[in-house]
C-alpha cells in the first residue's frame, strides 16, 4: 500500500514537472519571438508579418459587387490581397455597430464602403480593428454636433468610442479620386492616430514612432518646412494642429500619391512607413 501511494505521488510529480517544462518552453519561444521581431522592427520599420489567418471569411456576392463597383483601391489589389481585404472588411463589419440617424437605414452599401475605407488605411497593419471605435453613426447629411454647437460632416469621439459620418459627404469623397478631399479617410486617420497613442501593438507602435520621426524631421529642417508652406500643395487646414496635419497627409497619400511623392519624397516616405503600405503601387 505504501509503495502504491509512492508510485502515484511520483507519477503526479512527473506530470507537474512536464507541464511546467512545456509552459516554460512556450514562454521562452514566445518572448524569444517577440524579441526577434522587435529587432526586425527596429531595422526594417515594419512588422515581421501582417496577413496570417486560420480561415478566410468571404463577403456575400452582393457585398463583393459593392466593392468592385465602388472601391477602386480593391480593384488594384492582387487576387490574394483581395481575399485578405474581403476577410478584413467582413471582420470589421462584424466587430462594429452601425447606427443610422435621422431615419437613415443602414444598408450593405453603407457598411461595406465605410468598413473598406478603414481596412484600406490599416491594410499594412497586423491589428486592423481600430479598438477606439465601437460604434459608427451615419447621418444622411451634415449633422449638428453638440460638442461644439456647429454642423459637421464627420467627427471622432474617442471617449465614446464613436465615429460619426455624413453619408452624403462620405460618398462625395469618392466621387473624385484625386481632389485630396475624402471625409472617410480623414476621420479614420484621426481614429488610427489616437488609437496608436493608446495601444501598444506592433502596428500602433510603428505608426506612432514614425509620426514622431516625421515631426522631428520637420522641426529640424527649416527649408523643408518653408517649402511645405510655400508650395500650397496641402490645404491650409493641415496646419491647424498635428492631428489635422496627419489626417490631411493621409488623405493626400491616398488621393494623389504620385504628386505627393514627387513634391515631398521624404514626407511621403514617412507616411508610407507609418501605414506600412506596399500595395497597389503606392
Amino acid at each position: 500500500m505504501i509503495i502504491s501511494i509512492t508510485l502515484k505521488d511520483s507519477s503526479l510529480n512527473n506530470t507537474i514537472i512536464a507541464i511546467f517544462l512545456i509552459v516554460l518552453v512556450v514562454m521562452m519561444l514566445y518572448y524569444g519571438f517577440r524579441m526577434a521581431e522587435m529587432a526586425y522592427i527596429m531595422r526594417q520599420k515594419k512588422p515581421l508579418y501582417n496577413h496570417v489567418y486560420l480561415q478566410l471569411k468571404k463577403l456575400e456576392p452582393n457585398q463583393k459587387a459593392i466593392l468592385k463597383n465602388n472601391f477602386s483601391f480593391y480593384n488594384r489589389l492582387t487576387p490574394k490581397q483581395k481575399k485578405y481585404f474581403e476577410h478584413r472588411v467582413i471582420s470589421f463589419m462584424d466587430d462594429k455597430t452601425f447606427i443610422g440617424r435621422d431615419e437613415l437605414i443602414i444598408t450593405d452599401e453603407i457598411k461595406v464602403l465605410i468598413s473598406a475605407t478603414a481596412i484600406m488605411l490599416t491594410f499594412g497593419f497586423r491589428d486592423f480593428y481600430i479598438g477606439l471605435i465601437d460604434k459608427i453613426f451615419v447621418y444622411p447629411k451634415a449633422f449638428y454636433s453638440q460638442t461644439n454647437e456647429n454642423y459637421h460632416k464627420g467627427e471622432f469621439n474617442p471617449k465614446l468610442k464613436s465615429l460619426v459620418l455624413s453619408w452624403e459627404d462620405f460618398k462625395h469623397g469618392y466621387d473624385i479620386d484625386d481632389d485630396n478631399l475624402n471625409l472617410g479617410i480623414h476621420e479614420f486617420a484621426h481614429a488610427i492616430h489616437l488609437n496608436s497613442i493608446k495601444e501598444r501593438d506592433v502596428s500602433s507602435t510603428i505608426f506612432k514612432d514614425s509620426f514622431k520621426e516625421l515631426t522631428t524631421l520637420l522641426s529640424n529642417n527649416k527649408p523643408l518646412r518653408d517649402k511645405l508652406v510655400a508650395s500650397r500643395y496641402f490645404r491650409e487646414y493641415a496646419y491647424e494642429n498635428q492631428f489635422e496635419f496627419l489626417a490631411v497627409l493621409v488623405e493626400y497619400f491616398f488621393e494623389t500619391p504620385i504628386e505627393f511623392k514627387n513634391q515631398f519624397p521624404k514626407i511621403y516616405a514617412k507616411v508610407k512607413q507609418m501605414l506600412n503600405f506596399n500595395y497597389a503601387k503606392y
